[in-house]
């Protein structure tokens, strides 16, 4: 009678366990694929309250969003959101976010609208948030107005508060095109503009191409950031002021030698304020890993006379470049600017370390520092500090990249095995413990592919 029983039993906990509901059964009531979102394709108003664009969908911006009230605009994967030409694009205010999470095969695509799009058709994506800064606006120190244009009565253009730690989302595998609306001369959105982010972002694998100013800049803040690639932008590729402090590992710059902006382009340009002050915190971001493909690809090479230097170092900054390649400027590799930057290197306050820079005449350069004991960057950064292997080449070629100067498909900036690149990596100084360890300069390793799929070149 027991084994009966028994049976019995066993049967009813099987058929129990078989008609429990699998976690990624579909849900009987609601579609797992909803077919349209009621909210509609078109973005012309704020965001006040949580909303979703949904994946693999095309959605339309016709005027300057702002995400407020503490809301989180969620993009699905393989979204594509378009803006109509015009002061147009997302401005994520303080308190609110953006979760803009794509993949390798399904990345997100922000783009202009027009049938032929061009640098500048929308002002793209703005993260406000409430990190440290040196700025002040209206007398309120720690507070910056935005540039651009994109603040209003409400206030919703102000960046800055005490809390470094803040999160204003993620982004990850997103692409920004044809972004950087000019609002006023030196007064342009960017592709993808950054306003006292804090840390808690996340900012990884994201490409601003065609840009009409800069590709990335960063206004304040400690937002760390990785894998970023700046396509043919107008003007500065990596923008960093008024007490960014932030690190970037593994980045990317592809000029167009033809186009350059009459400010004078840059692969970096790192000021503390635009006064040079002493103002705190200081501007003091760390680059590592990053590949800047200059216009000249050879002496011959014809490009815009607007092109300067690889970095343009000014204004009292304190920045580290260290294990990265630096190619193809007219100008210089790295130009030290002003007598205050000049004692900031010799005190440690700035550090390059473990750079090459290849087809540039002036690989380290200074102006305005006479007045300073620091004498020549170039006997200074490799003669005095041998330890910090610096060195410079005289082509670009001579770094052994497999293809840094080809377009479409065939670019690749990968060095190729036995390239100067592969050795010399430093491990001292500013790399702390949000940057992983490799033992090669630039962006990439012999064979990698971090920066396909995703990307469009």
């Amino acid at each position: 009678m027991r084994k009966i029983i028994f049976a019995i039993t066993a049967v009813s906990i099987l058929a129990a366990v078989s008609c429990k509901k699998k976690n990624n059964d579909p849900d009987p009531v609601t579609p797992v694929t909803p077919t349209e979102d009621t909210l509609g394709y078109e973005l012309s108003g704020d965001i006040t309250s949580d909303r979703t664009l949904w994946a693999g969908k095309t959605y339309t911006i016709s005027a300057m969003i702002y995400v407020k009230n503490n809301a989180t605009l969620t993009i699905g994967k393989g979204a594509t959101i378009k803006a109509i030409k015009g002061k147009n694009g997302i401005v994520v205010t303080r308190g609110a976010k953006l979760m803009a999470v794509g993949t390798v095969d399904s990345p997100i695509v922000f783009t202009s609208n027009e049938g032929t799009p061009a640098a500048g058709d929308w002002g793209g994506i703005v993260l406000l948030g409430k990190a440290t800064t040196n700025a002040t606006f209206n007398s309120v120190p720690g507070q910056g107005e935005i540039e651009g244009g994109v603040n209003n009565s409400a206030g919703d253009g102000i960046y800055g508060g005490t809390d470094d730690n803040d999160n204003s989302g993620k982004l990850k595998y997103v692409r920004i095109e044809y972004a950087g609306y000019p609002f006023q001369p030196d007064k342009e959105l960017n592709s993808l503009t950054m306003g006292a982010v804090g840390r808690g972002t996340e900012i990884d694998y994201v490409q601003c191409s065609y840009g009409y100013d800069d590709a990335f800049e960063w206004f304040g803040g400690t937002v760390n950031c990785s894998h970023l690639i700046s396509y043919k932008t107008h003007d500065d590729n990596f923008d960093a002021d008024f007490g960014f402090r932030g690190n970037v590992q593994f980045g990317i710059a592809i000029t167009d030698p033809a186009d350059a902006d009459i400010s004078g382009s840059n692969g970096f340009e790192v000021d503390n304020d635009a006064t040079g002050s002493d103002n705190t915190p200081f501007t003091a971001p760390t680059f590592a890993n990053m590949t800047i493909i200059g216009p000249k690809e050879t002496s011959t090479t014809t490009v815009n006379t607007n092109y300067k230097r690889a970095a343009h170092v000014r204004r009292n900054s304190r920045p580290a470049i260290i294990n990265s390649v630096l190619l193809g400027f007219p100008s210089a590799g790295i130009l030290l600017d002003g007598s205050k930057c000049a004692n900031n290197m010799s005190s440690g306050a700035i550090e390059f370390k473990g750079v090459t820079v290849g087809g540039i005449s002036k690989a380290f350069d200074t102006v305005g520092t006479s007045s300073t004991s620091l004498g020549s960057l170039n006997t200074f950064l490799t003669t005095t500090n041998p330890s910090w292997n610096n060195a410079s080449v005289t082509n670009t070629s001579d770094a052994g990249l497999s293809a840094a100067y080809a377009s479409g498909a065939s670019f690749n900036p990968n060095p190729n095995s036995g390239s100067v690149l592969t050795t010399g990596v430093v491990s001292t100084g500013r790399l702390g413990s949000f940057f992983s360890t490799v033992s090669y300069r630039g962006a990439c390793s012999v064979g990698d592919t971090w920066w396909k799929s995703w990307t469009k070149f």
